[in-house]
């Protein structure tokens, strides 16, 4: 089974020392949330994580979620972890005090995030679901309705769900064939099947909450018509106490390559009472408040198994012996550890750099979201919101992705052991492999990126962000000199490609599509380096208060820029290319 530290000292150094937004800073309700607080929470969470969590990925993976006459049975060791889990307060720590949540911003709580997924994915998704459905409640519901439910979902005492795919529909929402029949006391009744839903059922809590889209039945076809419904597992009585079973009944449980300890579920509707959050047929853009922090939060996922996948593949690279390194004069015929061997070297290097910067990339987003939620100036929550829509697709796509090829390397360092179940690597990957696929795509979120997000009605939004980076770019430091010309360089083909994606949009959406994945790498690995670009002003700056981390950094750091950074040309030559021998080949 994998080993996994924590990797707080990092975490608390983003948190200590690039907590530099200043309008994040202008938020008052985060005032009192200092750096011991934080270490304070992040010192718990490591434990939890390492000694309680971590062993249920093999044992859900071993004996995966079953469905038995009607009822879905967790792995073992899932209920008492999860009873553990939520009277710690692990669910509450960043939802609304009012519900009686702990009030914690996204700058801790994601790095809460990171680490569950690198303990146990399958077990994280009973939770993740249910913090997603709290925020589209919270967002967008009565207050009648949100006294009623949310308590118990930031308890953790009732669980939630999204359920929008149908067998007909999985991105393209508008085929949904779920109805909803409005009832005389205002209610819905609703009829339809939902697939592929994530802790759809469970035996963990007393209630589950779906988040349901339908259409009604006076709605018009296609997205125009689609609204959101609450509709709970158990009806709950006007007292909040629970009566009795909706009309929801668990067809199959998916059988999944990996997260096998996640009942992922076929649910059927019928006449399930549900009640309308919302305005009629804006289900859709109320949905989106929960998809898009899933969207965030499953490129979390991609980093915290990279991290678990990372550590151990340098573990292993430390005790495995195999051949000779050029520095190896034995006369006996001796063999080297792995690590000595540069391509293994460049592996590990490649892995550490990506992640560190994915976290740091993270942290300032996670800055992003707090200002575009509770900053007073409408204009600054615009920007911010602005800039969070902007690398939403990439941190879901760039992170997940980059988590498959990481988990791939480390299988590839541990060899023919990595390929067995008996190390835990092979688990890592398939578990990761669900990341680029569900909650959009990474297509589509690349698609999203380059036709909805790059320009908007508040202007080109690409084109603030670039010169934001040029802006704080630091010329003058002699240590970062070296960095900033090689950034510029990539930073000035990000430009010329955004131009011609631009063109390519207005004149050629065959170009523009083809090219899209290229295009969110090209901005991803650009976002990262700004992320690195930000580490390295502190690394430098405190250099003599931790030598031994910050050498650590900048030596990370300058790999990056070296091996990593340069796959832009690759990518930005590739997708120029344009499309028509694409579109013009005759498949046989």
């Amino acid at each position: 089974m994998p080993t996994y530290n924590a990797p707080v000292e990092d975490m608390l150094f983003l948190f200590d020392k690039l907590r530099d937004n200043k309008n994040y800073q202008e938020i008052d309700r985060y005032k009192e949330v200092t750096t011991d607080l934080v270490k304070n929470i992040l010192e718990e969470a490591a434990k939890i994580n390492e000694n309680l969590i971590l062993p249920l990925a093999k044992a859900g993976d071993e004996n995966p979620t079953v469905l038995e006459n009607g009822i879905v049975r967790t792995p073992p060791g899932y209920k008492e972890a999860y009873k553990k889990f939520i009277d710690d307060g692990w669910t509450s720590l960043s939802c609304d005090p009012k519900y009686g949540g702990q009030g914690m911003p996204r700058t801790v709580s994601a790095f809460f995030d990171e680490m569950i997924s690198s303990s146990s994915l399958a077990f994280k998704l009973y939770s993740e679901l249910t913090l997603g459905a709290y925020n589209c409640i919270h967002h967008h519901a009565t207050d009648e309705i949100k006294d009623k439910y949310l308590p118990k979902m930031v308890e953790g005492k009732w669980s939630g769900t999204m359920c929008l795919t149908e067998p007909v529909c999985g991105t393209d929402l508008g085929l949904l064939k779920t109805k909803a029949k409005e009832q005389p006391d205002g209610t819905y009744k609703l009829t339809g099947q939902k697939m592929f839903i994530t802790s759809g059922d469970h035996d963990l809590t007393e209630n589950i909450i779906h988040l349901v889209i339908a259409r009604a039945s006076d709605s018009p076809a296609g997205t125009k018509g689609i609204s959101l419904f609450l509709v709970p597992k158990f009806i709950v009585k006007e007292d909040g106490t629970i009566g009795p079973r909706n009309g929801i009944s668990t067809g199959s449980i998916e059988t999944k390559m990996g997260i096998k300890g996640s009942a992922t579920c076929v649910l059927n509707f019928d006449e399930a009472t549900g009640y309308m959050i919302g305005p009629k047929n804006k289900g859709l853009s109320q949905m989106f408040t929960m998809m898009n922090l899933e969207r965030i939060v499953v490129g979390i996922q991609g980093l915290g198994l990279s991290e678990i996948a990372y550590q151990n593949s340098l573990s292993y690279a430390k005790e495995r012996k195999q051949g000779k390194s050029n520095k190896n004069n034995s006369q006996n015929g001796a063999a080297d550890f792995i690590i000595e061997h540069a391509d293994i070297r460049k592996s590990l290097l490649t892995m550490k750099s990506i992640i560190e910067g994915e976290r740091a990339l993270c942290f300032w987003l996670s800055q992003q979201t707090e200002v575009s939620l509770y900053h007073k100036d409408p204009k600054i929550k615009q920007d911010a919101t602005d800039l969070v829509s902007l690398m939403t697709p990439v941190v879901k796509s760039l992170f997940s992705d980059m988590g498959m090829e990481i988990t791939s390397d480390a299988m590839q360092i541990y060899g023919g052991y990595g390929y067995t179940k008996d190390q835990g690597i092979e688990q890592l990957y398939r578990d990761n492999r669900i990341t680029p696929i569900y909650e959009g795509t990474n297509s589509i979120q690349a698609i999203d990126l380059v036709f909805r997000k790059l320009v908007n009605n508040n202007g080109d939004i690409i084109e603030k962000y670039i010169n934001t980076i040029m802006r704080d770019l630091n010329d003058n430091d002699k240590n970062l000199k070296p960095f900033v010309e090689k950034f510029k360089i990539y930073i000035e083909k990000l430009k010329v490609f955004s131009k011609w994606m631009k063109e390519k949009i207005k004149n050629s959406k065959d170009d523009a599509n083809a090219a899209a994945n290229d295009y969110l790498r090209v901005l991803g690995y650009v976002a990262v380096g700004y992320s690195w670009i930000k580490v390295l002003e502190v690394s430098y700056k405190d250099y003599s208060n931790n030598k031994g981390f910050y050498e650590d950094k900048i030596q990370t750091a300058n790999f990056y820029f070296n091996r990593v950074l340069p796959r832009v040309e690759s990518h930005y030559l590739s997708a120029t290319t344009g499309s028509k021998y694409i579109m013009d080949f005759k498949f046989n």
